[in-house]
C-alpha cells in the first residue's frame, strides 16, 4: 500500500497479488515478525499517504501478540515529511520519544 499507484508492487516486484500472492508474501515485514527481537520503537504519521498508518498498526498488534517489547508513536497532524519539515514542536516530540527509547534500551542495558 502507498501512494505511489497500483502499478508499483508488479513493476517493483515483478508480479501482483493475483498472480502470485505468496510472491509478496516474501516481501513482507510481517512474514518475519516472528524472528524480531529488538524492541521497536515505531513512529507514524497519520497523514502520511506513501506509508499508510495501517502498516505500522499491523506489525505493532503482531509485535504485541508475540509479547515482544515495541511502542506505537501517532503523530495525528504529520505527514511523511515529518523528520524534515514538520512542525517543529512535533519534530521536537519525535526526537524525546527516540532519545527515551534509546536511554531505555541502551543505557539501561549498561547500568
Amino acid at each position: 500500500m502507498s501512494d505511489i499507484g497500483y502499478f508499483f508492487t508488479k513493476w517493483e516486484v515483478g508480479c501482483d497479488v493475483w498472480e502470485d500472492a505468496e510472491r509478496l508474501w516474501h516481501h513482507s515485514p510481517l512474514k518475519y515478525v516472528k524472528h524480531m527481537r529488538t524492541p521497536l520503537l515505531i513512529l507514524h504519521s497519520e497523514r502520511d499517504y506513501r506509508c499508510p498508518i495501517e502498516q505500522a498498526e499491523q506489525l505493532f498488534v503482531a509485535l504485541k501478540q508475540l509479547g515482544r517489547e515495541t511502542k506505537l508513536v501517532r503523530f495525528p497532524d504529520a505527514n511523511h515529511d515529518l523528520s524534515r519539515t514538520g512542525n517543529p514542536a512535533l519534530r521536537l516530540e519525535r526526537l524525546r520519544h527516540i532519545v527515551d527509547w534509546f536511554d531505555r534500551y541502551l543505557k539501561g542495558a549498561s547500568h
